[in-house]
């Protein structure tokens, strides 16, 4: 390979779990997820389209993650540059207090991505995409290079299931139903769309919002007051999603490729395709660094 890899290249956890099928579950996930935090839902809420344009923010969601994971990374500085510029300038007001108060506050920050690999990282698991504790680790710790794309200390963020549990444990007492979650739990559920496609929502999108749902933390339902789908189906639930996805996967990207993977694949070479398969073997030995061989 003699091209840019970017910010984690194809032989990360990143390149391989971020083209699976289920993140597009484990995206809506977060979304229910973030929204438990006043603050910092309401800093969305505020200053964005997400009434007018929900689609077009979860689409420009994806495509952040897109080029952040498979663009050069140039790309990749450049896609985090926009953001932090974009919210350098943005406020939200505590309808409570009154108060205005920054929307890149670390504390809100941290939250965001928190919420969003945790539950990419909860998801996949839950889905069956291979990845053991060590595989998990390695992969938030791959993830703090993009809390530093948009403001954060590498070191502030969580970089292993331990410290990712410690942070939820820590921040739960923070977390509260809001005017603001209450209309993002309803658009995930029934999201605007056109009238022909409204067949389409109740059968296809509807089944998404189910598992995502389902996938939270007991705590998080316990907050929304809404039951949802028993916990115990989220797991057979998306597995049984990524088997019929996974299969139709070589198909979709022939027809409708990822343009972030379609560029990687022509800068670095068809071998470096996104797949399980190619996930980094990791050796642990006591008193040694992940990944260290064993024998040093």
């Amino acid at each position: 390979m003699g091209g840019d890899i970017g910010l984690f290249g194809p032989d990360s956890v990143t390149w391989q779990l971020h083209a699976d099928p289920v993140m597009w579950v484990a995206g809506v996930r977060a979304l229910y997820l973030q929204a438990l935090h006043p603050r910092a839902v309401r800093g969305v809420v505020q200053n964005s389209d997400f009434r007018k344009d929900p689609w077009g923010r979860l689409m420009r969601t994806a495509d952040f993650v897109g080029v952040t994971t498979y663009g050069t990374r140039a790309e990749a500085e450049q896609a985090g540059a926009r953001v932090r510029r974009i919210h350098a300038v943005i406020k939200a007001v505590d309808p409570d207090t009154e108060q205005s108060y920054r929307i890149d506050e670390p504390e809100l920050l941290r939250w965001i991505h928190c919420a969003e690999v945790g539950s990419y990282l909860s998801v996949a698991r839950q889905a069956g995409f291979p990845l053991t504790d060590e595989l998990a680790d390695l992969y938030l710790d791959e993830q703090r290079r993009s809390a530093e794309l948009v403001g954060l200390p590498a070191d502030e963020v969580p970089g292993s299931l331990v410290e990712m549990d410690r942070y939820f444990t820590g921040i739960r007492p923070e977390m509260a139903m809001s005017d603001e979650a209450r209309s993002v739990f309803d658009f995930l559920r029934r999201p605007p769309v056109p009238f022909v496609l409204v067949l389409g929502r109740e059968v296809l999108w509807r089944q998404v919002a189910e598992l995502a749902y389902a996938a939270l933390p007991r705590w998080a339902k316990d907050l929304y007051g809404h039951r949802g789908l028993p916990s115990a189906v989220a797991g057979p639930g998306l597995k049984g999603l990524r088997r019929v996805v996974g299969a139709a996967t070589p198909v979709i990207r022939a027809v409708y490729p990822s343009p972030h993977i379609k560029g990687a694949m022509e800068r670095l070479g068809p071998g470096v395709e996104p797949s399980a398969a190619r996930l980094p073997e990791v050796v642990v030995v006591a008193q040694t660094t992940v990944g260290e061989p064993a024998n040093k």
